[in-house]
């Protein structure tokens, strides 16, 4: 399979400077996760309070809490539920990302194909050049499409995947282009960003939830006897409907800007945007070209939408999943045209 760049045209891109954006992007969302999630704690805290506390204004109830002159039991015991779903995630979040795939870990010694010992050289090669001290775990997923994946909270626990129609339709250039990416989320810490953003974006919803029903049947004073009170019960209510749509914005928001990251991490790990832009359309074009059979195969693979946001291509993009939404703020990928223009790679008519 060829996809030549005829269609393109290609200039050098400045990636140290895509890097540096889109890494001030990252802190400002990790930062309004973690903003929100403290929020809501002391929302919940001001709620309790409420009740003992009943002829305080908001801000009376808020200034009771930050001075500790009531301890604000609800965001401590969120902070440190918080803490252990994160431990517990971090942990299993490589056994997770495999789950429901047929593979197999690639060693030196298990390698049983040029291909596959190919492979793992690249993966090696590409390790030592992005200045990493520990050797990701490398599998192979037995999939006739084309994708891949990295998983890993730290250097130590990482892992790549690569799925058998990557390896065997993919050059040796392409291939290392699409592990640069993989590594590139390794170096970025990316697994560990997401997935603390995932964890913080499920408590959000959990609390609001279990306050929602707190709210909605707990028989509390009337309006003139508690109006804090009940103002922080709407509020609570209001957060209920619009927070999970925040997140989700802020999420796919998020898993977007860490494939730009990803994407300009190769082109510094190679020094050459070409190999990646060819793996990209080779992907997509094969995805196409398939559409029918790799929709079965994904359909029959179990907890692909785990792994979905983490996939360098998003099968979603080329139809093969059903798209939720037309637009791009709901999608987890950077449309192929914009994740090539942002590596100097651009169609010669736009």
């Amino acid at each position: 399979m060829t996809q030549p760049l005829q269609n393109f045209s290609v200039t050098s891109t400045d990636w140290r400077k895509s890097l540096q954006t889109n890494n001030r992007k990252t802190v400002m969302i990790i930062t309004l996760f973690i903003s929100i999630y403290v929020c809501v704690g002391l929302l919940v805290d001001m709620f309790m309070l409420s009740a003992s506390v009943q002829h305080a204004t908001l801000s009376q109830l808020f200034m009771y809490i930050i001075t500790l002159q009531y301890f604000p039991i609800a965001t401590v015991i969120m902070i440190v539920i918080a803490t252990i779903s994160l431990l517990v995630t971090f942990s299993f979040s490589d056994q997770l990302m495999l789950l429901g795939t047929e593979y197999r870990q690639i060693t030196p010694e298990t390698a049983q194909t040029n291909e596959e010992k190919q492979f793992y050289n690249i993966v090696e090669e590409i390790k030592i050049a992005a200045g990493l001290s520990y050797m990701p775990k490398v599998y192979i997923i037995e999939a006739d499409y084309m994708n891949a994946f990295a998983s890993g909270y730290s250097e130590k626990s990482a892992m790549v995947a690569i799925t058998r129609g990557l390896l065997l339709k993919l050059n040796r250039s392409e291939i290392q282009a699409v592990m640069a990416h993989e590594i590139s989320h390794v170096r970025h810490m990316d697994i560990k960003v997401t997935l603390m953003a995932s964890v913080l974006a499920n408590l959000i919803v959990m609390v609001l939830d279990m306050m929602f029903y707190s709210v909605v049947f707990s028989n509390q004073r009337s309006d003139s006897d508690n109006r804090s009170r009940n103002s922080l019960a709407t509020i609570l209510i209001i957060l209920r409907y619009l927070l999970p749509i925040i997140n989700i914005l802020l999420l796919l928001y998020l898993s977007r800007t860490r494939e730009y990251m990803a994407d300009a991490g190769s082109v510094e790990l190679l020094r050459d945007n070409q190999p990646l832009a060819n793996a990209l359309l080779k992907i997509e074009q094969d995805h196409t070209d398939n559409k029918a059979v790799y929709s079965s195969e994904y359909a029959q693979t179990a907890h692909e939408n785990v792994r979905r946001a983490a996939y360098i291509f998003d099968p979603v993009q080329a139809g093969i999943e059903p798209m939720t939404s037309i637009a791009d703020a709901f999608s987890t990928h950077p449309n192929l045209k914009d994740r090539l223009a942002a590596i100097g790679i651009k169609f010669k008519n736009s």
